[in-house]
């Protein structure tokens, strides 16, 4: 009789284990703020200065206005408001090596061909008076981004003893402008207000008796008891426009 052996048992196919796919959540990348690119510059710019006239002028004033220096019209006039705005351009670019005379030679206009973007201020607020006393500008922060730029003339940061204007007899101080974050918190419309240092044109003040203030004299260097100065025109255009209320932020650093 013939025997026949059992099968052998089959083993079971080996089981794969179940794979756990991870869906990562997308990575959200903020944009990191940057300068905002200036017109291109529109017709070739020739040197000027005070009391120059016509065509060149206006195209030099709207070369200002493009890269975000601010001066109240394109008029074909170099007076008083383009000196500063000029001013204001080569302290900014101080890496230029542009000296601040506020005349346009021609280093400054071969500087203003060559920039490309609009001064930048990181916008930690979106609606700021940002004032760098190491290049003696001043920044109008609006909507996040740095609209324009002005010159100015903060504290000398030297001792002073003067006639007291409102009491009589001396004051004695120390002219520095404070550096941090500070909000308008009084101004005055009218014209001109009585300090005891002297004359502020239509103050917006921000850390006791320091304002930002028109004034008729805004030299290329640190010149006020603490103030931070404009021009008169300057400061007429803000309150027109209700750029610096009370309650706007104001940052000064070094």
């Amino acid at each position: 009789m013939t025997s026949t052996a059992a099968p052998e048992p089959t083993a079971p196919p080996p089981t794969t284990p179940a794979t756990t796919v991870v869906t990562e959540p997308p990575t959200t990348v903020t944009p990191v703020p940057s300068a905002e690119p200036a017109p291109p510059l529109a017709a070739p710019l020739a040197p000027a200065g005070s009391g120059s006239k016509g065509d060149a002028v206006i195209v030099l004033q709207q070369r200002l206005l493009d890269l975000g220096f601010w001066i109240d019209e394109a008029d074909g006039q170099y007076g008083t408001v383009t000196t500063q705005a000029v001013m204001a351009f080569q302290k900014y670019y101080v890496d230029f090596g542009l000296k601040a005379t506020g005349q346009a030679d021609q280093a400054t206009v071969d500087a203003l061909a060559a920039v490309t973007v609009k001064p930048f201020v990181p916008p930690d607020e979106p609606e700021a008076v940002v004032v760098d006393k190491g290049h003696q500008v001043l920044h109008l922060v609006r909507e996040g981004r740095t609209q324009w730029t002005l010159n100015t003339s903060t504290g000398t940061g030297r001792d002073y003893t003067e006639v007291d204007q409102k009491r009589g007899g001396t004051i004695a101080g120390h002219a520095i402008t404070p550096e941090g974050r500070f909000k308008v918190y009084r101004d005055h419309t009218d014209g001109w207000e009585s300090g005891e240092l002297g004359q502020l044109y239509r103050p917006k003040y921000f850390a006791g008796g320091v304002a930002v203030h028109g004034s008729n004299s805004i030299p290329n260097y640190p010149a006020s008891h603490g103030c931070v100065r404009i021009t008169t025109t300057a400061m007429d255009w803000i309150w027109a426009n209700d750029l610096i209320p009370r309650g706007t932020v104001v940052v000064v650093h070094a």
